[in-house]
């Protein structure tokens, strides 16, 4: 009976800290990212990366002095990104893009995503829906 106590204890205590370890790795919105630092990334796909909790999309965006910079775009999970239409095969490699987002707070080449546009005029969500990721209403949507 003692053996079994210590073992219910020891499992509870493994589980307690896996938990808090994933709650400590899901960040929100507003503790990476700035709401005031808007940003529009212009390029070519990279790699996009189906992960948890978060989808990665990297894409080249060229400067004004033809230097390349490799941004690094959170996005929703792959799942939810399933739901909103996308595919693995969306963003190939070499894919020219327009991401509409907000850049990381400390100022690195991150950004959150809010939508992407393609070269032929269509769009798709790349955001996840939380409320503290600001949304501009615009008509038609």
């Amino acid at each position: 009976m003692r053996n079994k106590l210590i073992q219910l204890a020891l499992g509870a205590a493994t589980a307690c800290a896996l938990a808090a370890t994933s709650v400590h790795a899901h960040h929100s919105f507003a503790a990476e990212f700035d709401r005031n630092k808007p940003v529009t990334l212009e390029g070519t796909v990279v790699e996009m990366r189906w992960v948890n909790p978060h989808s990665w999309l990297h894409i080249n965006v060229e400067n004004e002095d033809g230097s390349m910079e490799e941004w690094a775009v959170e996005g929703g999970a792959p799942s939810a990104l399933l739901r909103r239409g996308w595919t693995r095969d969306s963003l190939p490699a070499g894919t020219a893009v327009i991401v509409q987002g907000f850049q990381a707070k400390d100022g690195s080449l991150r950004a959150n995503a809010r939508d992407i546009e393609f070269p032929d005029g269509t769009s798709l969500s790349l955001g996840q829906s939380r409320i503290d990721a600001p949304y501009e209403e615009t008509e038609g949507q």
